[in-house]
């Protein structure tokens, strides 16, 4: 088993704070700027499972930085430099206390309750006639509360959000039009790539001047849901399953072990084959999405690594 990096506990030159969350790790700065540490912690159900996965840290901050890149012309986002494979360092700002999820298909949790009978998902209208893994008519975008402490993410409407102040109508548009155009740009992104971005979620936060930044990750198999678009039309006709890239193979594992994050229920064991079975896809994943080989970085000591390029990054 390759080494991984699964909590940290650095003390950085004018840290004013640290913020764990269930993968990332976020230590601000003078109150300016972010670090943020994407850990190899694998999170699903919302429940952070125990052993963390070999690159996967590297991958999904590799990934997001890149797709940041590939958007800023549509959205600002907060991303200064990546001093570290797994580091990425931005502007301070004040996160929107919801994720913006936008659906192109109904998969995962949509198909989920659809399945139960519903036909309304966030206070948005789902057409009767659907099977899994159907095209919407148009994406629809279906928000949840961004949750503390590890706790579930809510679904909730637009409507709510507005009146209960969690985010003003006029933020909220602008929310929504970014969200629509991101969406846009990773699905043409991800047709040069054979791939159908299924659904995904956006976060954004705001800078000390008022402005609107897309922040955390974007388009990662965390975040995301690919489809492969060859044989899509055919396994839609045969009822069969997709071929999909996202972390859904973990949920359905974990699912067939009877878990799915409920109370009550325990993580079950997983070996360490299993593991590096899980480490293997999240490269296939990184390889398919960005259309390029990953590099593996050098992982003797990954804490004593990013100390080191992140304090020479600071003393700049």
């Amino acid at each position: 088993m390759s080494k991984t990096i699964t909590q940290t506990d650095f003390n950085f030159p004018g840290q004013k704070s640290v913020y764990h969350g269930k993968v990332r790790e976020v230590y601000a700065i003078n109150d300016e700027l972010l670090v943020m540490i994407a850990t190899d912690r694998l999170s699903a159900f919302d429940v952070v499972m125990p052993k963390g996965i070999p690159y996967k840290g590297q991958i999904l901050n590799q990934i997001a930085t890149k797709f940041m890149a590939q958007t800023q012309d549509i959205v600002p986002n907060w991303l200064i430099a990546t001093p570290d494979p797994n580091v990425a360092v931005g502007h301070l700002c004040t996160p929107f206390k919801v994720e913006m999820v936008i659906r192109g298909y109904l998969s995962g949790h949509a198909g989920r309750e659809y399945a139960a009978g519903k036909r309304i998902l966030c206070g948005v209208a789902m057409p009767d006639g659907m099977k899994e893994n159907d095209k919407f008519p148009e994406p629809i975008i279906t928000p949840a509360t961004k949750a503390d402490n590890g706790a579930h993410d809510e679904d909730i409407s637009r409507e709510d959000i507005i009146a209960k102040g969690i985010v003003s109508e006029e933020d909220y548009i602008q929310l929504e039009n970014y969200t629509r155009a991101l969406f846009q740009r990773g699905t043409e992104i991800a047709a040069k790539r054979g791939l159908i971005l299924v659904d995904t979620k956006y976060e954004f936060g705001k800078t000390k001047d008022g402005k609107i930044v897309l922040i955390d990750e974007i388009h990662t198999p965390d975040s995301s849901r690919y489809f492969y678009a060859e044989g899509y039309e055919q396994r839609q006709e045969k009822g069969e399953a997709q071929k999909q890239l996202s972390k859904e193979f973990v949920r359905q594992w974990l699912i067939s072990q009877g878990f799915q994050g409920k109370e009550g229920q325990e993580v079950p064991f997983m070996s360490d084959e299993y593991i590096e079975s899980i480490s293997e896809r999240y490269i296939e994943l990184y390889e398919n999405i960005m259309g390029e080989p990953f590099v593996k970085a050098d992982v003797t000591d990954i804490n004593q690594r990013i100390e080191k390029n992140v304090l020479a990054y600071l003393a700049k």
